[in-house]
């Protein structure tokens, strides 16, 4: 039975609603008055100017002299870029140490409580120049750079890896591999468990990977492996120590609390699931992967989607270590050369209000598909 508000509460409501309307109208006319004591306009065509600044680290070409808004582009996808890197090494770290804290092996379990507890109990600014200072800053120079396999080099500069550039085909071959892998997880959904042996995916939930491996390598040109050329590395792809440094530190502190989450969320799955599953031959890794983690995800999502949501507003700590994401740039150097404090804040808060809630969006979607359902 669905309870009616009473009118009391009704009208409860539209006096809330009045009396923020109201506040919002007042911020407004003092704001109104501020500029106009001041003879500054408000707008944003100032979007339009030129910049007469340089952004080191880019996604989209950049010159100096171009737009304002060109810079908010440029930007926002700087900071959508740490944002999806560390969201991604968050989650499969915190899973890997959520599940650690359950091992009964003493000195694994305890190893992962001893990260947790460092991580969760440092702030993580200094965390952050942490890593940037003390680690990244103390690397050898180009010419003894460290290499890590695959044609990676890591020096002070920054991590070097290797880029395929695209041939005659790889303008068309390589949007469809982008696009089979993201069809690949609808695919998944649809396989049943064959031969009633516990396999959780059929011979057709292969066929999607593969099929963009595939295009993806027919659509290589040459492979770029970064060289020592003189003093410097050519070729490759290079990742600033920023983006690394801030990159590593957004991605260790949220995995600490993300593993809190794993461990919490499996251990909501009832001990007769994993006893009934052991009877029935299944090892301890496939209790694990195909009875507890399936159930758990249903009570890891909400809180999941608080932390991918903290990994995108702490993106704006790069500014203490100059990567030019969103808030270094422009609550930084456009306000200093426009002169619009209030015109430069209020994108900066839609852009992240914008960013944010579209994570919620994604992410409670997502909890409505895998939530169990009753008829």
């Amino acid at each position: 039975m669905v309870r009616r508000p009473s009118k009391r509460a009704r009208a409860g409501q539209w006096v809330l609603l009045a009396g923020v309307l109201l506040a919002g109208w007042w911020l407004a006319s003092l704001a109104g008055a501020s500029l106009a004591r001041r003879h500054a306009p408000f707008g944003f065509g100032f979007l339009a100017d030129g910049a007469n600044f340089d952004i080191p680290f880019r996604l989209v070409p950049w010159e100096v002299g171009d737009t304002y808004g060109r810079a908010l582009l440029v930007c926002v996808l700087n900071t959508l870029l740490v944002s999806a890197i560390s969201i991604v090494a968050a989650t499969l770290l915190g899973l890997l140490v959520g599940i650690m804290r359950l091992s009964s092996n003493w000195l694994i379990r305890n190893l992962a409580l001893w990260f947790i507890e460092a991580i969760r109990n440092t702030p993580q600014l200094v965390q952050l120049f942490f890593f940037y200072v003390a680690v990244l800053q103390t690397l050898p120079s180009p010419r003894n750079s460290i290499p890590l396999g695959g044609g990676a080099l890591l020096n002070i500069r920054g991590l070097y890896l290797p880029t395929a550039a695209a041939g005659a085909r790889g303008a068309v071959l390589w949007p469809l591999a982008l696009l089979a892998l993201i069809s690949t997880p609808f695919l998944w959904r649809t396989t049943r468990f064959s031969g009633g042996r516990g396999v959780p995916f059929g011979p057709k939930a292969l066929l999607l990977p593969v099929l963009a491996l595939v295009l993806f390598a027919a659509g290589i040109g040459e492979i770029s492996l970064p060289q020592l050329q003189g003093f410097n590395i050519a070729g490759g792809v290079q990742v600033p120590p920023e983006l690394v440094a801030l990159s590593v530190g957004l991605s260790l502190y949220a995995a600490a609390f993300i593993a809190e989450i794993v461990r919490a969320s499996i251990l909501s799955v009832h001990r007769g699931q994993r006893e009934a599953a052991l009877s029935l031959g299944l090892t301890p890794g496939q209790v694990l992967a195909k009875v507890v983690l399936p159930q758990a995800l249903r009570v890891m999502i909400p809180p999941l989607t608080s932390q991918y949501m903290n990994i995108i507003k702490s993106s704006s700590l790069g500014a203490a270590i100059a990567y030019p994401e969103l808030f270094q740039i422009f609550a930084g150097t456009v306000l200093q050369q426009s002169g619009r404090e209030l015109e430069c804040m209020l994108l900066l808060m839609a852009v992240f209000l914008s960013i944010n809630l579209s994570t919620s969006v994604f992410m409670n979607w997502y909890n409505r598909r895998v939530a169990l359902t009753t008829r």
